[in-house]
């Protein structure tokens, strides 16, 4: 999978997870935060990250510094995702 479908797989996933209604891909910018601003997550939203990244890419954060990384955006998260799988391959 490269980083485009990748991208639009995660916006589809968490309209999905934090039940965004009203939501589509379309409507989160690849490079938009996800934070504040953004997407104007909270910190519940990102324990609804985390439990996405571990249920669906058997991912765990190292801590909340790194959660603070992945977490800036969709492309973020997409280069993170990748990153770990290509380490167990």
């Amino acid at each position: 999978m490269n980083k485009d479908e990748l991208m639009l797989q995660l916006k589809e996933q968490i309209i999905k997870q934090l039940k965004l209604e009203g939501k589509t891909p379309a409507d989160i910018g690849d490079h938009d935060p996800l934070f504040v601003e953004g997407l104007g997550l909270d910190s519940i939203d990102a324990l609804e990250l985390i439990v996405l990244l571990q249920q669906e890419y058997n991912i765990k954060l190292n801590n909340a510094e790194q959660g603070q990384e992945v977490f800036r955006s969709v492309s973020t998260m997409a280069e993170f995702i990748l990153e770990k799988q290509t380490q167990y391959v």
